[in-house]
């Protein structure tokens, strides 16, 4: 297959969504199962924006990956539609999002750092391990399923361009991982809704070039907060739960 990128060195790019916008809180505020959630009408226009870039560069995709969650899929499907390309989404379980655990059984003094001390990190460093997501998995058990998936895929050679469609915990994941080449993860990676990063991989594991990070197509300077994914939903969470205490 014909690709537009210049073959001027012997790496091949990994384009590295996150999957657009969606509600995970229902009118009421009550939470909704992030495993079922679809993408809202601005998710589905980002999709849309991010195809249109691919479609304006003539990039074509030799694979296209996905998480399997609804969200992952239909991001994809939006990005191909808009792109004229015909390409099979593949599914890796493996590459779900990070799993939260119950949020009723938090309390209220560990909200916060529930919601905030996992995915968005320690400022200046890497979040450890043992860390937990929302009382859920821990940091080391998505690096120890999300790594083996990044190598197996670098391993494949059957490939010049892939798109993958992802979570903003796994991306931070992927590329942490991909800068370091160890099982560490950097919350600083900002990753939002639709957004795209490009990372150039070589044949040694050290080969990594960082292209571009958190490329927001409908918001090209990142006007449009300055809070991170987690402070938000956690401000939309303590509403529902104080609203419930009253």
């Amino acid at each position: 297959m014909s690709h537009p990128l210049p073959k001027d060195a012997k790496r091949r790019r990994i384009f590295l969504m996150r999957h657009g916008s969606v509600t995970y809180f229902g009118a009421d505020g009550r939470p909704v199962r992030p495993d079922t959630v679809p993408l809202n009408a601005d998710g589905r226009a980002q999709a849309q924006a991010a195809g249109n870039l691919f479609a304006a560069a003539k990039i074509a995709f030799d694979r296209v990956i996905t998480s399997g969650l609804e969200r992952t899929i239909q991001t994809a499907d939006g990005v191909l539609q808009q792109m004229g390309q015909r390409v099979e989404i593949e599914t890796v379980p493996a590459l779900r999002e990070i799993v939260g655990g119950n949020l009723a059984d938090i309390p209220d003094d560990a909200l916060r750092d529930a919601f905030l001390g996992a995915l968005d990190g320690q400022s200046g460093g890497h979040t450890a391990a043992d860390k937990r997501f929302l009382g859920g998995e821990s940091i080391g058990e998505l690096l120890q399923r999300v790594t083996p998936e990044i190598d197996k895929l670098r391993a494949d050679p059957d490939w010049d361009i892939v798109l993958l469609v992802l979570h903003g915990g796994v991306n931070r994941a992927v590329l942490s991982y991909l800068m370091t080449g160890e099982r560490q993860f950097f919350g600083g990676f900002a990753q939002s809704a639709g957004c795209i990063n490009a990372i150039d991989v070589g044949e040694l594991k050290h080969d990594v070039t960082l292209r571009m990070v958190n490329q927001a197509p409908l918001d090209a300077l990142q006007v449009s907060t300055r809070m991170t994914t987690m402070e938000a939903l956690y401000e939309q969470y303590l509403k529902f739960r104080t609203k419930g205490k009253i």
